[in-house]
């Protein structure tokens, strides 16, 4: 995305950790549980329990929060079964959109989405039509405050980071999944806290979004997917004005 989209971004997750802190930290603790189940509890062993903390640690969500959720995943007894799914979206203004799930109810979850989507003048795109238009990358970004500039730089470099950009708001690390443990770590370990830390997916093609309208349009069904209980991520390809 570009640069001040990306900000803009970083700003917006911030601002909605504090109007929905209830229902974020209610899908983080459904996220632990689910990944306990499937991996177990300790997060060294457990890859998708590992990056569930970090949205955690993002959202400041407290400690006794995340033991009862794990707690709740490693307690036996009888379970749903849930499933990932990914549906890809044709938004307002032509924005591309991939929406990760964790649902019990396939059918009710389809339902559900396809009719959030359609109320919202989008369509559900063919499979392939938008996956094509994302990479799947790790991604840290740093406030210039947190941290120097050459220093972030060659860490991040020597830790094996595929790529650095430097920017006006600070520093923006993109790895490959593989590797993003690894830098993060190296990053964490020098005492910089990063703004974002995740395995994401970014676009490779933007659609910028002129003027107020639009914006509103695209973010309107962004947020109303966000609200639903059984999706964990919405990406778009938007590129939203200042």
């Amino acid at each position: 995305m570009a640069g001040h989209s990306k900000w803009a971004k970083v700003k917006h997750f911030k601002g909605a950790i504090d109007a929905k802190r209830g229902k974020i930290f209610s899908k983080l603790s459904k996220e632990i549980t689910i990944a306990t189940k499937l991996g177990g509890g300790d997060a060294a062993m457990n890859p998708r329990l590992r990056m569930v903390l970090l949205k955690c640690r993002g959202a400041n969500m407290p400690n006794d929060n995340i033991d009862r959720a794990i707690k709740k995943g490693t307690g036996g007894g009888e379970t749903a079964s849930f499933e990932d799914l990914t549906y890809e979206i044709y938004g307002p203004q032509g924005v591309a959109l991939l929406v990760e799930v964790s649902t019990d109810n396939r059918n009710r979850t389809a339902s559900e989405i396809r009719s959030i989507v359609t109320k919202s003048g989008g369509s559900i795109a063919t499979a392939g039509s938008v996956s094509r238009l994302f990479q799947r990358k790790g991604q840290i970004i740093i406030p210039r405050e947190s941290a120097n500039e050459d220093q972030v730089m060659e860490l991040a470099l020597e830790a094996g980071a595929e790529d650095f950009k430097a920017e006006p708001e600070g520093y923006e690390i993109i790895t490959t999944p593989a590797q993003f443990e690894a830098v993060h770590k190296q990053i964490e370990a020098k005492g910089i806290k990063p703004a974002v830390a995740a395995v994401t997916e970014l676009a490779t093609l933007t659609v910028p979004l002129a003027g107020e309208q639009a914006a509103s349009s695209v973010n309107k069904l962004i947020d109303a997917l966000e609200d639903h209980e059984d999706v964990k991520e919405v990406y778009s390809n938007a590129d939203f004005p200042d």
